[in-house]
C-alpha cells in the first residue's frame, strides 16, 4: 500500500521543511519537496500543516491489568493516537506488578491484542513495589523498556544501590519516583501559600530533592544510566543540572502541568491533584529555564487516569493523578512556544528526538524507517473538552483551555491509529 502526505512542513534533519513523504507498506521510502501524486497511492493533502516524528511518552499509566475501570490498555492507546503519540512506556504499578516473567508476559498478550501505538513496559525495581527484595531483574531485562517503583520511592539506600548495580551490567536505566513518605507526611498539596492560606497540610519539596541527592550519590557509586521522574522542584533540577556537568548518566523528565501552571492555579478540585504537587512559582520558573538550558531532557504526561469518583473528593479526598496524552501537545505549543518561551523545534526535541534518545526508541521521519507520525493543524483553535477525549479518565486541570494544535492523523508503522474525519482531506 502507498501513501502520500503532501503540503506539509515536515520536521526533517532537526528543523522544519516544506517536503512530501511517500509511505511503501509502513516504510518511508522517499521525502522530497515534490513527489508526484500514484493513481493508486492513498493521498493526503495536508494543507499546510505540520508533521511530526510521532511523539513519545516515557511515563504512562494504563492502569491494565488490575485496575480497568480506570482506564484500559485500548483506551489509553487512542487517547495517545489521538494527542499525536505513536510511542509510550507503560508504568509498572499494576496488578499484577511486572516484578517477573510471568506477570509481564501477562501484560504483554494485552498489549499486543489491544494496543494501538507501540507500548513498552517497565518492570518494577521491587518485588510488588513493596520494598523488601528486588524483582527479578536480570530475567525481566530483555522485555522490560527499563526498571522503576513508579508511585513509591525505593527508600532503602542499600536496595537502590543493587538494583543500580544489576541494571549497570544490563545496561538497563533504572527511573526513579523519588519521594520521601516520612517528609511527605500525608499532605496534599506543596508547601507553600496556598497550603497555609486554605489550612492544608503541605508537602515539602525535600521530600523529592532529597532523595534525588541520594539517588545521585548511587549512580556516582555504580555508574548506572539514572533517569528521574516527574522532576517538580528547583532543587531537583539544580543537582541534577550538577550531576550533569560532573559526567554522570543523567537524565529527568518533567511534565507539562508543572510548566504552566504553580500553586497559585490550584482550585479544591481533584482536577489539581496530582504528585508530586504544583509548586511555586519560583519552582515553575526553575523547570523552565531547565527545558531551556538542557538540564531537562524531556517532558513525559504521567498520564494517571481514575475515576470519577476517585477524584471527586476535592484535594484532600481525591486520588493523586492526571490525565494528560490528548492535552500535553497543544497546552504546551499554546502556553510555551505561541508565548515565545521555547521554539516549537525545542518541544518536539523535548516530546520526541531526546526520549527516544535516552531510551533507545528509533523514531525519527527518515527514508527506511518506519512511518511512525503525526500531523497537526497548528491553527487551530479549540476549548478542551473532556467528554471529547478517548481516555476513560477526565480529570484535567485544562479543562475549559482554549488551546491550539489539532491532531488531524497519528500513523504507526503507516497505518492510521487515530484520523480527524473532519480535518484530514483524503
Amino acid at each position: 500500500m502507498k501513501i502520500l502526505i503532501r503540503n506539509a512542513e515536515i520536521f526533517f534533519d532537526g528543523a522544519f521543511v516544506r517536503k512530501d513523504i511517500l509511505i511503501e507498506d509502513g516504510i518511508i521510502t522517499d521525502i522530497k519537496r515534490e513527489i508526484s501524486l500514484f493513481s493508486e497511492a492513498v493521498d493526503f493533502d495536508m494543507n499546510n500543516c505540520f508533521v511530526f516524528p510521532g511523539l513519545i511518552d516515557v511515563h504512562v499509566h494504563l492502569r491494565e491489568p488490575g485496575f480497568s475501570y480506570k482506564e484500559t490498555i485500548k483506551t489509553g492507546t487512542a487517547a495517545a493516537a489521538h494527542g499525536g503519540f505513536t510511542t509510550i512506556c507503560a508504568m509498572p504499578n499494576l496488578n499484577p506488578v511486572p516484578d517477573c516473567t510471568e506477570h509481564l508476559d501477562s501484560e504483554l498478550e494485552i498489549i499486543k491484542k489491544d494496543a494501538s501505538v507501540r507500548v513498552l513496559p517497565y518492570a518494577s525495581i521491587t518485588v510488588g513495589e513493596k520494598q523488601k527484595e528486588l524483582s527479578d531483574i536480570e530475567a525481566l531485562a530483555f522485555q522490560a523498556v527499563a526498571f522503576s517503583d513508579d508511585g513509591v520511592g525505593v527508600e532503602s539506600e542499600e536496595m537502590m544501590e543493587e538494583a543500580m548495580k544489576r541494571a549497570k551490567k544490563l545496561g538497563k536505566i533504572i527511573a526513579a519516583h523519588c519521594e520521601i513518605k516520612e517528609l511527605v507526611n500525608g499532605g496534599c498539596v506543596h508547601d507553600g501559600d496556598y497550603a497555609k492560606e486554605h489550612g492544608l497540610k503541605g508537602i515539602s519539596s525535600e521530600s523529592e530533592w532529597r532523595e534525588v541527592e541520594r539517588d545521585l550519590e548511587l549512580v556516582r557509586r555504580t555508574g548506572c544510566d539514572y533517569h528521574v521522574c516527574h522532576v517538580s522542584t528547583k532543587e531537583s533540577v539544580e543537582l541534577i543540572r550538577k550531576a550533569k556537568a560532573d559526567g554522570l548518566s543523567v537524565s529527568c523528565e518533567t511534565a507539562p502541568h508543572y510548566l504552566v501552571l504553580c500553586d497559585e492555579d490550584l482550585r479544591d478540585d481533584g482536577r489539581f491533584k496530582m504528585n508530586p504537587p504544583l509548586r511555586s512559582r519560583d519552582d515553575r520558573d526553575a523547570l523552565i529555564e531547565g527545558i531551556k538550558d538542557g538540564t531537562i531532557d524531556m517532558i513525559a504526561t504521567d498520564h494517571a487516569p481514575h475515576s470519577a469518583e476517585e477524584k471527586s473528593g476535592g484535594l484532600q479526598g481525591s486520588l493523586n493523578g492526571i490525565i494528560g496524552l490528548e492535552t500535553a501537545f497543544p497546552i504546551l505549543y499554546t502556553k510555551l512556544v505561541r508565548q515565545g518561551t521555547i521554539t516549537l523545534e525545542k518541544l518536539i526535541e523535548l516530546m520526541q528526538t531526546n526520549p527516544a534518545k535516552r531510551f533507545g526508541l528509533g523514531g525519527g521521519l527518515e527514508i527506511g524507517k518506519p512511518a511512525d507520525l503525526a500531523v497537526f493543524d497548528l491553527h487551530s483553535e479549540y476549548t478542551i473538552d473532556p467528554e471529547s477525549f478517548l481516555s476513560q479518565g477526565r480529570a484535567t486541570p485544562f479543562e475549559g483551555e482554549s488551546v491550539f494544535g489539532r491532531c488531524l492523523l497519528t500513523m504507526v508503522g503507516g497505518v492510521p491509529a487515530w484520523e480527524d474525519k473532519k480535518g484530514v482531506l483524503l
